[in-house]
């Protein structure tokens, strides 16, 4: 029962972004292979982290957690394996597209991170699948949205800057997501929400300016 929970908020999310690219769907063994990519960035992201626990033993606090060895390693990583996915890719022709499987990429990890954290003998369990679906998983695809939309602008409009853009963005965002989150204060809970109000609104702002502008829109 589990592992059935920690999916059902990766398929919500899949389903909405399929439906929402809706003048010219990606075929589906694109988006099979954007969430095998998701994957398997999860098992690169996991050599990194022991790696980094191994270099830096005695570096446990919220800060370095939150800015290097969750949101920086993952960013950096989830950002490579989408470039690499798409970038020069026939398929990735139109804007939205960044997008599509930006959040693709994005939930496959979260998939395999989910299924982690709630199956985990000491921290699973159902509050643990109930806290992620709300807030872990959308996350992922909230910072998904974000690195496809300035990849999808540096590709269609051009500019280094968009390109840059399509990693610091995720990556800010995630580090201070996890970083409010990780200090457990109740000083940090306005913050948090403002944070989480803001990736909400500005996901659906660019969704729905990148579907406006589709070659494809009749």
């Amino acid at each position: 029962m589990l592992i059935q929970l920690a999916a059902a908020p990766v398929l919500v999310g899949l389903f909405y972004i399929y439906v929402r690219d809706k003048y010219e769907k990606e075929p589906w063994r694109m988006l099979l292979l954007g969430l095998l990519y998701g994957i398997y960035a999860t098992c690169v992201i996991y050599a990194v982290g022991l790696g980094l626990e191994k270099v830096f033993p005695h570096r446990e606090n919220p800060f370095y957690t939150a800015f290097v060895s969750s949101a920086g390693v993952e960013e950096v990583i989830k950002y490579v394996f989408l470039i690499f996915l798409i970038w020069k890719n026939g398929n990735f022709n139109e804007p939205l597209d960044g997008i599509v499987y930006g959040v693709f990429v994005s939930l496959g990890f979260a998939w395999i991170e989910n299924i982690i954290y709630v199956t985990h003998p000491v921290m699973g369990g159902y509050g643990t699948a109930l806290s992620r679906a709300v807030l872990s998983v959308p996350g992922h695809g909230l910072f998904g949205v974000q690195m496809g939309y300035y990849l999808g602008l540096a590709k269609f409009f051009g500019g280094k800057k968009q390109l840059i853009l399509a990693l610091i963005v995720p990556y800010i965002a995630h580090a201070l997501y996890n970083y409010f989150l990780l200090e457990k204060s109740p000083a940090f809970w306005i913050p948090f929400w403002i944070l989480e109000i803001w990736l909400w609104w500005s996901a659906l702002r660019h969704i729905k300016e990148l579907v406006k502008i589709s070659p494809f829109r009749e």
